[in-house]
């Protein structure tokens, strides 16, 4: 079967047998070096395994999160061969259980369609979720699970794991002839290979695994606890989420200082207090095929510089945010002029633009401190709040002008190490400056980027019902308050749907909540729905943040006419006092069944007052019985519920 760790020697050989020679129980955690991690915890094995005939030595941490029923577990390959080793494969986690009677779940997906929940038997042989494109991707996450058969989300034996990384890994169950299965999650090693040099160690990302008895519901809980409790800047929760307003589909790439003070004005008295400038502010970036790297302010749009929009946003209440796509670089730019070799490609071979782009080498330390100095200097003279990081194309053509011929492989994996210590430096720099992830929307939204970054935007598919089945699959391992999630013009800009404006503000509000439209166009009556949305959600967004996620109707079950009905998810107070309830139909259908949607995790020997219907239920009732669904909802229809335990 597929091994954690495979190395090669310099006699050729690649043989392991590594066997127990000791281990040690600490107290406290030791940090990653270089890697996003869990910090805490309540007490890590260490365990050193030997191969006696070369003396290359493992070491497999194992940490303790009894607060969340999770393991953290993360390796360290130590060279005490005397001689050069290359590592060709080392897994943050591999798992043996005794049977292979479950269901492999895992989220998969594309631009403007992230983490689709797949569930499928599994079968003999390898199974393997994975990404080769230098990030986590749309197209799969470094996330899976094996569950019973007849788990789902209250009841049923799960076993899952996540990885804290945000480029290549692998995530795969392999079934063998005698019906066991090795799980396993870790560094891809697909094209990947590390030169150790004696004395030297490979430390691989930390994996998180967790056990449930309880069903998906409870496996999802547990990796919410435990980032929400443990995970960088993720655990703090205490701030606030800002109401963001970002500029971009109201106007593009076409605005000037004129432009932009009218949108920000227009936002006085809708409750909003960020305004976030997207792309375009910078070095002569009309269009998206120039100025990448050049991060100094577009004179030419802005002749008097970031001051006089960040004063409008100070005149009208708000606070300011910038958007960048700090790893990226336009061949036409002063930076690329400069500096060509700086960007991932082999001079002399065509290569592959995405986006008209290509992607800086971040691992060469030239230039992450010319990123640090920038970016920093931008921070430093302008007050700026939020902070929108962007990376809209992956990794290809790899090869590093700063790397010599037998480093080549280690590209990849040093590029994570150059980004990840550029994040650490600007977030250390500048604690007070939100930082949200992007990549071309969902397309690196994993544990390792949440670290530095405690939202990232969900998606660039902005549709409320789009979005159902994007937010409840990224729930599967996310905290619901680590997703971004705006408030759209219709029809919406990706797929030209019409939804209620009421329906939009209710999906959007059940994350990191904001909007992304012109609100110069917006009509009286939808500027005092924004305003009565605004607060609303500032009342439930302590829940939000902190409370308990339960999903109660699946967007992804077949409904009445063979389409997912729509879609429910609740949040509960840790001490069950409050909680918030969403339900959104998504196709009604004549002489339908009815609907009912139960609740769950409330207090079953409670009274709780429910503010929408003015009335009192008990605990049990609404749990076990549940709330009927009114016949009379329409088309992408939705109601909220909010609950208030009575003394």
């Amino acid at each position: 079967r597929s091994p954690a760790v495979e190395a090669a020697f310099t006699d050729g050989s690649r043989l392991l047998d590594l066997k127990y020679a000791s281990h040690t129980i600490l107290p406290a955690k030791p940090p990653l070096p270089g890697l996003p991690s869990l910090d805490g915890g309540d007490g890590t094995l260490e365990v050193t395994l030997t191969d006696r005939p070369t003396g290359l030595t493992v070491v497999v941490s194992y940490t303790v999160y009894e607060d969340s029923d999770v393991i953290a577990r993360h390796a360290r390959v130590v060279n005490t061969t005397g001689d050069i080793v290359r590592v060709n494969r080392a897994l943050s986690a591999s798992v043996d259980l005794p049977s292979m009677d479950y269901d492999l779940i895992g989220l998969y997906g594309a631009h403007t369609r992230e983490r689709q929940v797949d569930r499928r038997p599994l079968r003999h042989g390898m199974q393997a979720l994975e990404s080769r494109r230098g990030a986590s991707s749309h197209q799969m996450n470094p996330f899976l699970a094996l569950a019973a058969p007849n788990a789902d989300e209250t009841a049923g034996e799960v076993y899952a794991a996540a990885l804290i990384y945000s480029g290549n890994f692998l995530a795969a169950a392999e079934a063998d002839g005698f019906n066991t299965t090795r799980m396993q999650i870790g560094l891809n090693p697909f094209d990947f290979s590390w030169k150790l040099e004696p004395g030297e160690s490979f430390v691989t990302p930390e994996a998180v695994l967790t056990y449930s008895a309880g069903g998906l519901g409870r496996m999802s809980r547990n990796f919410h606890r435990v980032f929400r409790g443990h995970l960088g800047r993720v655990k703090e929760t205490a701030r606030p989420n800002p109401i963001v307003i970002n500029n971009w589909e109201a106007t593009y790439f076409d605005f000037d200082e004129e432009k932009l003070c009218a949108l920000i004005r227009s936002c006085r008295g809708l409750g909003i207090d960020t305004f976030v400038l997207d792309d375009g502010w910078f070095g002569r970036r009309d269009d998206d095929t120039t100025s990448l790297g050049d991060w100094y302010v577009h004179r030419g749009k802005l002749p008097n510089g970031l001051k006089p929009v960040i004063d409008c946003c100070r005149e009208n209440g708000m606070k300011f945010g910038l958007w960048f796509e700090p790893e990226m670089v336009s061949e036409d730019s002063d930076l690329y002029r400069a500096h060509p070799d700086w960007a991932i490609k082999k001079e002399g071979r065509p290569f592959c633009r995405g986006r008209n782009q290509l992607v800086l080498d971040l691992s060469r330390p030239e230039v992450t401190a010319y990123l640090k100095e920038t970016i920093g200097r931008l921070l430093s003279e302008n007050d700026i709040a939020y902070v929108k990081w962007d990376m809209n194309r992956h990794l290809t053509d790899l090869y590093s002008a700063g790397l010599p011929a037998d480093r080549q492989p280690e590209l990849p994996h040093r590029y994570m190490l150059g980004l990840y210590d550029l994040l650490g430096d600007l977030t250390a720099r500048f604690p007070r400056v939100l930082f949200e992830g992007c990549s071309g929307g969902g397309g690196r939204f994993d544990a390792g980027m949440l670290y530095y970054m405690p939202q990232t935007w969900t998606s660039d598919n902005s549709d409320a019902i789009e979005r159902l089945k994007i937010q409840y699959g990224t729930s599967m391992v996310y905290p619901p308050r680590c997703m971004t999630a705006h408030v759209s013009a219709v029809p919406n800009h990706q797929i030209g749907r019409v939804t209620p404006f009421h329906t939009r503000g209710l999906v959007a509000m059940s994350a990191s909540f904001g909007y992304e439209l012109n609100p110069l166009s917006l009509s009286e009556e939808e500027r005092a729905a924004v305003a009565e949305q605004t607060a609303f959600y500032r009342s439930v967004s302590g829940l939000i943040a902190q409370g308990d996620f339960y999903r109660l109707v699946s967007p992804f079950a077949a409904g009445a006419n063979g389409e997912g009905e729509g879609a429910a998810w609740m949040f509960v107070s840790p001490d069950r006092s409050r909680a918030f309830a969403v339900y959104v139909l998504r196709l009604t259908v004549p002489a339908g069944p009815a609907r009912r949607m139960k609740l769950q995790g409330l207090d079953p020997g409670a009274v709780y007052h429910i503010d929408e219907l003015d009335a009192d239920f008990g605990g049990d009732e609404l749990m076990y019985a549940g709330l009927a669904m009114p016949y009379s909802m329409k088309d992408f229809e939705a109601l909220s519920f909010t609950l208030t335990r009575k003394v």
